[in-house]
């Protein structure tokens, strides 16, 4: 991961954190063309994890956790990461396994970040 994957990583964790309450405990980005494809672990706090013990309760945190995260990102424009990579943030794709608390969010720019940034 080179220091923009990074710095991205932490610009993710701190955006969840300041929207959702809780941000994830481990990011990893790695750029592909003009996608910035983010692993993350340790989404769930105390509260959701015990939901998660119900059938019904993963179900409803699954759509939560991924059309939330996307609506938060339509009303709270991630300007932090267009400013890291000089590029225009287009949309992001979202998902999550409860079971494993793990997640990715692929976030699209209009730009290829991978050619720019691979020598970096």
């Amino acid at each position: 991961m080179n220091k923009y994957e990074a710095e991205f990583s932490n610009i993710v964790r701190a955006f969840r954190k300041r929207h959702m309450g809780k941000g994830p405990s481990q990011v990893r980005t790695t750029f592909c063309k003009n996608w910035a494809i983010c692993e993350m672990e340790g989404n769930l706090s105390p509260i959701e994890k015990f939901i998660a013990t119900a059938e019904d309760g993963r179900q409803m945190l699954r759509a939560a956790r991924t059309e939330m995260v996307k609506d938060i990102y339509k009303k709270n424009y991630p300007i932090e990461m267009e400013e890291l990579l000089g590029v225009k943030f287009v949309k992001v794709f979202v998902d999550i396994n409860i079971e494993e608390d793990k997640g990715m969010s692929i976030f699209v720019f209009d730009e290829d970040i991978e050619e720019k940034f691979k020598n970096v």
